[in-house]
């Protein structure tokens, strides 16, 4: 087995509190604004991010349940394999999340559409790219009902 490490570069500030606060998806909660306040080591690694409309975030979901090999997404009645769902719950709780970049205050972004909890460790921010990012036609297993 290979150990790895990860290294929390910052946290968020969320009005999400518990597990249930949250919205199933952050861009359906689009019009809530939260905060990534970034760790004073990496701020200089923020230069040149407000050039970007949208920024993939990478976070820790320390909060959830790890271990399930199995989930039921809202709307199904059974259950499938997590690695075909969006559940928190899995053997590494990784978040993904594509945000709005609403603005740079020095060391912390303002962003929309995030859907963590307060306090959730930020483990990477990259610029989201529509040309690598966006792949037209692309199908997946499960859809958004709004």
């Amino acid at each position: 087995m290979v150990v790895m490490e990860c290294v929390p570069i910052g946290l968020i500030q969320s009005p999400y509190q518990e597990r249930g606060d949250a919205p199933r998806q952050g861009r359906l909660a689009a019009d809530i604004l939260a905060e990534i306040h970034i760790d004073d080591a990496y701020i200089p690694g923020l230069e040149g991010v407000e050039r970007s409309s949208h920024l993939i975030v990478l976070y820790w979901l320390d909060r959830a349940e790890r271990g399930h090999l199995f989930a039921k997404p809202p709307g199904e009645t059974r259950a499938r394999g997590v690695f075909s769902t969006r559940s928190p719950a899995r053997p590494n709780p990784i978040g993904f999340g594509i945000v709005d970049l609403v603005r740079r205050d020095g060391g912390v972004l303002v962003v929309r559409g995030l859907d963590a909890l307060d306090g959730t460790p930020v483990l990477d921010i990259k610029p989201y790219s529509p040309e690598i990012d966006c792949i037209p036609g692309a199908t997946g297993g499960w859809h958004i009902k709004k």
